[in-house]
């Protein structure tokens, strides 16, 4: 069972993923984006922990899309939305792809999420 200050960081994780998602819809809008980067950061932060989190983004293998990320988000918050948005997009896959199938496997078990999840589009994900 997760205690107190992961459920916030969970919260704080997934709205921060929400807002990003708004800022896109609302013609990548940097105020959105550039917070819903900080709320990402804090509820990971938050889930896992601080140090682990600042080891996870300085793992050699992880140099890359740490730099994609940080550049990004610095350009969102100067004022280049979109290029900034696509180099986040670009690190958060090389920093996250290996957990997908972890989280799709955790999102199978929720009985509202199962019947979509099962759908032949989603089939061939395994986790």
């Amino acid at each position: 069972m997760l205690d107190d200050k992961r459920k916030i960081g969970v919260a704080f994780t997934g709205l921060g993923i929400a807002v990003q998602f708004l800022g896109v819809i609302f013609l990548f809008d940097r105020g959105l984006l550039a917070i819903g980067n900080v709320l990402f950061l804090s509820g990971v932060a938050l889930t896992i922990g601080f140090w682990a989190t600042l080891r996870f983004f300085m793992r050699r293998k992880n140099y890359k899309g740490s730099a994609f990320f940080l550049v990004g988000f610095a350009l969102v918050v100067y004022g280049w939305s979109i290029p900034g948005f696509l180099l986040e997009l670009y690190g958060f896959w090389r920093l996250f792809s290996a957990f997908f199938p972890t989280v799709l496997s955790f999102l199978r078990r929720m009985p509202f999420l199962r019947g979509i999840l099962d759908l032949p589009a989603f089939k061939g994900v395994r986790g």
